[in-house]
């Protein structure tokens, strides 16, 4: 009636003959990522040791990583730990239970610790749609594309990504980064997934699709600089004022344009406030996160 020790499988075999029936294409300003139950209690099930979770793990560090430089909010599900019986519900007759508070065992795994921008829905049901306000969050701001990893994958991924097609949200599984109890049950999930309501990629096959953004540094604004002032990169003072600096507004335009061609983006009149480039680079690291405190601001 509880989740069962989960024994070692081959990753690879689980991403066999999946083709997607669809062509569909993430767009970050549109998309979500949802972690999915990435708590100790889960997580414990597999075998410490074993490559199948260090290789999960590991990619969804590193998939986190690649949303947040492309301003892609991230969301967490996890399950409260003892919840009321009436509460679980039926839940209770498949698995038990559920989660006692003890042993840190409702907290998300260490390697994938929440961040203050990061969201956290609390988890009722298979699904992360089920009393959460989810859906109406994504809606109101605008996105409906929903990027999802964690375990397990026949389970709560499965049941979540039928969930956001049913909502006119489009699923997107990153099959290296969920796990399950076996490799039947995995490939399983996503095949159907793949075949009725969504498109399944592996990791690296979501990074091909959008090309990392150049990262913004004081350095490269200081390099920038330099080069539409003719002179060594080590003569610029990152806090000089403009005026002394040589940087007059044509020469500005000039750097906002290429900025923005790197992906930077940035408001102009916020960018016109500063007087010098660590300012304009402060403003810069700002506009960056905006998506994530715009979409976390949807839930205060």
């Amino acid at each position: 009636m509880s989740i069962p020790k989960i024994t070692q499988y081959p990753l690879s075999g689980a991403l066999n003959n999946i083709e997607n029936k669809t062509t569909w294409k993430i767009d970050p300003k549109k998309s979500i990522l949802l972690i999915h139950d990435m708590q100790n209690y889960f997580v414990n099930f597999y075998d410490d040791n074993g490559e199948l979770i260090k290789t999960i793990v590991n990619n969804i560090v590193e998939l986190k990583k690649w949303c947040v430089l492309h301003a892609i909010p991230v969301f967490y599900t996890a399950q409260p730990g003892n919840q009321d019986q009436k509460e679980r519900a039926l839940l209770t007759d498949f698995w038990g239970k559920g989660l006692d508070g003890s042993d840190n065992k409702p907290d998300i795994i260490d390697q994938l610790k929440p961040t203050d921008n990061d969201v956290v829905l609390n988890k009722w049901r298979y699904s992360a749609f089920k009393k959460s306000n989810l859906e109406q969050t994504m809606k109101q701001s605008g996105r409906d594309q929903l990027i999802v990893c964690g375990i397990y994958a026949h389970i709560g991924v499965l049941s979540t990504a039928l969930d956001a097609f049913m909502y006119d949200i489009k699923p997107f599984v990153i099959a290296d980064a969920v796990a399950d109890f076996t490799q039947e049950e995995h490939t399983m999930a996503m095949q159907y997934i793949s075949k009725r309501c969504g498109n399944v990629y592996t990791l690296e096959q979501l990074k091909k699709q959008i090309p990392s953004k150049n990262k913004v540094s004081l350095e490269a604004i200081c390099n920038d600089a330099a080069v539409v002032l003719s002179m060594p990169v080590d003569e610029v003072d990152a806090d000089e004022e403009f005026m002394y600096l040589g940087l007059d507004s044509i020469r500005m335009m000039t750097l906002i344009q290429q900025w923005n061609e790197k992906g930077w983006g940035g408001d102009f009149s916020q960018l016109a406030q500063a007087a010098t480039l660590r300012e304009l680079y402060n403003v810069l690291v700002a506009q960056a996160s905006i998506d994530h405190d715009e979409i976390h601001s949807e839930l205060a």
